[in-house]
């Protein structure tokens, strides 16, 4: 009878979790239905469509703040994607003007290593690291004729940052954690390499249509599942997984 009592409370504390993030995700949702509705040309870069297009991580930011006020807690966990996020914003807002590509790279590559150093590094499993490491090879040789000058060494480089953070969040779930925020990261940093191979063939190998919107869904999608992410299970939650 207890064990049920137990389940029962289980039950209505995941639906009562369900319920508070829905709405602290409204601005978010609204936002990202704001840029696709809007559409602004890439070919009119100002701070109005910078504004429209980072704003969704902007919303997740105040997301990760809300969550974290409400639980009582700002754990190094959240903090590390908060700061992520500020920096994917800052990438979102360089790669409006074609002449910021490389800074805006670099500020996505400083968020995938906040990301990975919130994953954490144990366990290692060297099977996946093995399989994201001959698609980081494959994808960047078939590539790199495509490319020149300094880009030959950043997508190197930034290739091997986002294949690193996906490594790590498909490690913690698979060989540490199977929960919710493990799997919401997972597919938060599988849906982050979608995009950004998509982005990658589109501008350095031969644009396709689509590729614009392909980009922004995967990327905003991968934004929110890591965001996500934060939402921990309570102590409670892991006492009645020890009964």
């Amino acid at each position: 009878m207890d064990i049920l009592e137990t389940n029962s409370r289980y039950k209505k504390s995941y639906l009562a979790n369900v319920r508070s993030t829905v709405p602290k995700l409204l601005p978010f949702l609204m936002a990202v239905c704001n840029y696709f509705v809007l559409w602004i040309p890439l070919s009119e870069p100002s701070w109005y469509s910078a504004l429209i297009k980072c704003l969704p991580i902007i919303c997740l930011e105040f997301f990760i703040v809300v969550h974290s006020i409400g639980s009582r807690k700002f754990s190094s966990y959240a903090k590390k994607i908060l700061l992520g996020l500020a920096f994917s914003a800052a990438g979102d807002v360089c790669l409006v003007w074609p002449e910021y590509f490389h800074l805006g790279m670099v500020m996505f590559g400083l968020a995938h290593i906040l990301y990975t150093i919130a994953f954490g590094f144990h366990p290692l499993n060297i099977r996946i690291f093995i399989i994201f490491a001959v698609f980081c090879a494959t994808f960047y040789s078939l590539t790199v004729s495509y490319l020149s000058g300094p880009f030959i060494y950043m997508v190197a480089g930034y290739s091997m940052l986002i294949s690193t953070m996906a490594w790590r969040a498909l490690s913690k779930l698979v060989s540490h954690d199977f929960s919710w925020a493990n799997m919401s990261a997972a597919l938060g940093a599988i849906s982050f390499m979608i995009s950004d191979c998509v982005l990658a063939v589109d501008k350095f190998c031969f644009p396709f249509s689509n590729a614009r919107a392909i980009v922004m869904s995967t990327y905003y999608e991968a934004q929110m599942l890591i965001s996500l992410s934060v939402i921990r299970p309570t102590q409670d939650d892991y006492l009645w997984k020890s009964r």
